[in-house]
């Protein structure tokens, strides 16, 4: 495949390559953080030169997103487990908001984009069809019965996730003033979204 460096340790295949460069940004932001972190750092830790980054990546951002993305299987398991307790459909759907604005922005990985100005790339990550799929998966083992409330196919779901996703991106977007509390946004999803998921 024609790769210079790798540090005497060429990729075998291109996924590989593009996992590598992903590991050597997460280590310099592990390292240095956000701030500090530069394609040069990235390529360096990668042992390649900034071409090659530059033939995975077209530029840091896009590094960032796929950073930010990997974290995704690692948060939804905790977000399953954070509803695991919930006992009704309208206490799952407000308690995955809750959960997605407390805790994105303080992620070490899926909060990125947004500490890093990048709100566009980051919704265009959360806002697509795999991300509903996950939230779609998410919302599946959540121990509630969801044909109960009319939630009673795949395509359901995901539209259900599609929703939760873009109220809490609109709230992590735009914070409201004075900030809601987490009570406050329980009640205010409960009141809106809650009777669509009453049986």
């Amino acid at each position: 495949m024609g790769h210079h460096g790798w540090q005497g340790n060429p990729p075998g295949t291109e996924d590989e390559a593009h996992r590598r460069i992903i590991e050597a940004a997460t280590a310099c932001l592990d390292r240095v953080g956000l701030a500090k972190t530069s394609l040069s750092d990235v390529a360096a830790e990668a042992g390649v030169t900034r071409q090659t980054v530059y033939r995975y990546f077209p530029g840091l951002k896009d590094i960032l997103r796929a950073v930010a993305l990997a974290g995704v299987e690692e948060f939804a398991g905790r977000m399953e487990q954070h509803l695991a307790s919930c006992g009704s459909a309208a206490e799952a759907a407000a308690e995955s908001v809750v959960f997605a604005v407390r805790t994105i922005p303080d992620e070490p990985y899926l909060g990125l984009l947004l500490k890093a100005g990048e709100a566009d790339f980051f919704t265009d990550g959360v806002i697509s069809s795999l991300s509903f799929s996950y939230g779609a998966r998410i919302l599946r083992n959540v121990p509630v019965d969801w044909s109960a409330v009319g939630v009673t196919t795949d395509e359901d779901l995901q539209g259900l996730a599609e929703i939760l996703m873009r109220l809490f991106m609109s709230f992590l977007q735009y914070p409201s003033t004075p900030a809601l509390t987490d009570d406050g946004l329980r009640t205010l999803i409960r009141r809106w979204v809650g009777p669509a998921l009453r049986g």
